[in-house]
C-alpha cells in the first residue's frame, strides 16, 4: 500500500509555506513599536473557513521567518494581518459572535502559522488561554465587554510568570481599597505583552485571611505599565517574552475575573492551554520536516558510499525520512484525538471528562515534544554540513522548538500518564495540564 504523505489534508498548508526559503517576496511595511489602533477583523465562519485563513496567511509569513529570527524583526505588521484576518476571535463562543470553533480546529490553526515562524504561533498563546478564563469564571458582562473587545481587533498579551524565587508564589499584588483598586509587581515571560492591547495579569489579593487569585485585564498604555522588550532566549525570539511591571496600576472591578476558583473545580483551562503548546511544538517540526525535504531534494550531496546521483535517492536517508514522517503522523493524529477530548470536556465538564481531556493532551504534548526536537536535530544529519550556513537560518526550527517546549517538562507528562493508567490517579488541575 501506498501512502502520500503530502495528500493529508492538515499537512497540505504547511509543506509550501515552511519550505519557501527563497524566492521571497517583499517584506511586510514595518510598523511602530507599540500597538495599532485595532481595525475591524474579517469574520471566521465556522473551523473549515479558520483552516484555510490559517494556511493563506503562513504561505504570507513563512518567506520572512528566517530573517525576522537572524535580525530579530518584532512583528508588528504580521501580527495586524493576523489578527485582520479574523483569528484571533475564533474561540469567541457564537452566542457572543464568534465562531466558536472546535479545540481541535484551534490547534491546527496554531500548528500552521508555527510551521511558518515558530514566534508568530506561540504569540496569541495566552490570548487564547485569557479568553478560556474568561468563558470558564467570568461573569456575562466581563464575557460581553472583553468579547466584543476582541472582535474588535484587540489581543491580549500576558503577564502571569515570575522570576527570582524558588516556589511558585505569586508576589504580583491586587490591593483593594475605598479609593479604588490598584496592582503592584513584576512578571517576566510575558509572551505577547509587548503587541498586546491589554495584558491580562495574574494576582493575589487577600481575603478573610488567605491569598486568592485573580486574571486582571490590564490596559497597555495604562499609568505605571512598563513593558520591558528583554527577552534574549536563543529560540523564539521574536514573542515579545520579556517583563511588564506595575506600580501602583489603577483598575476597573469589571476587568477583574477569577481564577484560583477556576481551578478549584474540574474547568478546561489547563488542557486548551496545554493543547495550544503541542500544536506550537508540531508546527515546529512539520515546519523542520519540510525544510529537510526541500533541501535533501534540491541541495544535499548523497553520501558517496551510497553509490546513487540525488540524495534523495540515498537509501539510509529515505529510511530517516520514513521514520520522521511516521512520528510526524502520529503526533498529528494524538492531538486531534486530543482535540475532540477537550471539545468533550468543554461541554460537559467532570472530574472524569477533565481528567481524559488532560491525559489525552499530555500524550499529545509527549509525542510533539519529542517530534519537534527530533525533526530540528535531524534536518542536519539529513541534509549535511551545507544546512549549517548561517544565512539559511535552518537552526531556528531546533532553537525554537528547544526553546518552546522548556515550557513545562515533558517528564511530568509521562508521569502523569503513567499514574493514570497505572493507578487510576487524576492529574493535578492547574495551567500546565
Amino acid at each position: 500500500m501506498t501512502v502520500e504523505l503530502t495528500a493529508a489534508p492538515d499537512a497540505v498548508s504547511t509543506r509550501a509555506a515552511a519550505s519557501a526559503v527563497s524566492a521571497a517576496p517583499a517584506p511586510l511595511p514595518t510598523a511602530p513599536a507599540a500597538p495599532n489602533a485595532p481595525t475591524v477583523p474579517e469574520r471566521i465562519e465556522n473551523d473549515a473557513h479558520a483552516v484555510q485563513t490559517a494556511i493563506r496567511l503562513a504561505a504570507q509569513f513563512a518567506p520572512q521567518a528566517a530573517l525576522r529570527d537572524r535580525e530579530r524583526r518584532l512583528p508588528w505588521a504580521e501580527l495586524d494581518a493576523f489578527v485582520a484576518s479574523g483569528l484571533w476571535g475564533i474561540t469567541v463562543p457564537r452566542e457572543y459572535g464568534g465562531p466558536g470553533v472546535k479545540a481541535g480546529t484551534l490547534a491546527e490553526v496554531i500548528a500552521t502559522i508555527s510551521a511558518a515562524d515558530g514566534s508568530l504561533g506561540q504569540i496569541p498563546q495566552n490570548h487564547f488561554y485569557a479568553l478560556e478564563v474568561l468563558r470558564v469564571g467570568g461573569s456575562a458582562a466581563q464575557q460581553r465587554f472583553f468579547y466584543d473587545r476582541v472582535l474588535a481587533g484587540e489581543r491580549f498579551g500576558n503577564a502571569l510568570a515570575e522570576i527570582g524565587q524558588r516556589d511558585f508564589k505569586r508576589r504580583t499584588r491586587l490591593t483593594r481599597t475605598s479609593a479604588g483598586w490598584h496592582i503592584d509587581g513584576r512578571k517576566f515571560y510575558c509572551t505577547g505583552a509587548l503587541y498586546a492591547h491589554w495584558i491580562p495579569t495574574l494576582v493575589v489579593a487577600e481575603e478573610d485571611g488567605r491569598e486568592v487569585s485573580y486574571l486582571a485585564f490590564v490596559p497597555r498604555h495604562a499609568k505605571g505599565v512598563t513593558v520591558i522588550d528583554d527577552w534574549d532566549g536563543f529560540g523564539q525570539r521574536v514573542t515579545g517574552s520579556g517583563s511588564v511591571q506595575f506600580e501602583h496600576v489603577e483598575v476597573e472591578p469589571e476587568w477583574v475575573v477569577p481564577f484560583q476558583a477556576s481551578f478549584e473545580r474540574a474547568t478546561t483551562i489547563g488542557p486548551l492551554a496545554q493543547i495550544m503548546h503541542a500544536a506550537i511544538d508540531l508546527g515546529q517540526a512539520r515546519g523542520a520536516f519540510a525544510a529537510a525535504l526541500d533541501f535533501v531534494r534540491e541541495h544535499a550531496r548523497p553520501w558517496i558510499d551510497a553509490k546513487v546521483a540525488r540524495a534523495a535517492d540515498d537509501p539510509l536517508a529515505i529510511v530517516q525520512f520514513g521514520d520522521l514522517a511516521a512520528r510526524l503522523r502520529g503526533a498529528e493524529a494524538l492531538l486531534r484525538r486530543a482535540g475532540r477530548f477537550v471539545d468533550a470536556a468543554q461541554a460537559a465538564p467532570d472530574e472524569a471528562s477533565v481528567a481524559e481531556a488532560s491525559i489525552a493532551v499530555a500524550e499529545a504534548r509527549a509525542a510533539t515534544t519529542t517530534v519537534s526536537l527530533d525533526a530540528g536535530s535531524r534536518l542536519f544529519e539529513l541534509a549535511g554540513t551545507a544546512a549549517t550556513l548561517d544565512g539559511l537560518g535552518l537552526d531556528r526550527f531546533w532553537r525554537n522548538a528547544r526553546t518552546h517546549t522548556l515550557h513545562d517538562p515533558v517528564r511530568w507528562k509521562y508521569h502523569a500518564i503513567g499514574n493514570f493508567y497505572l493507578n487510576g490517579k487524576r492529574p493535578p488541575r492547574h495551567g500546565a495540564l
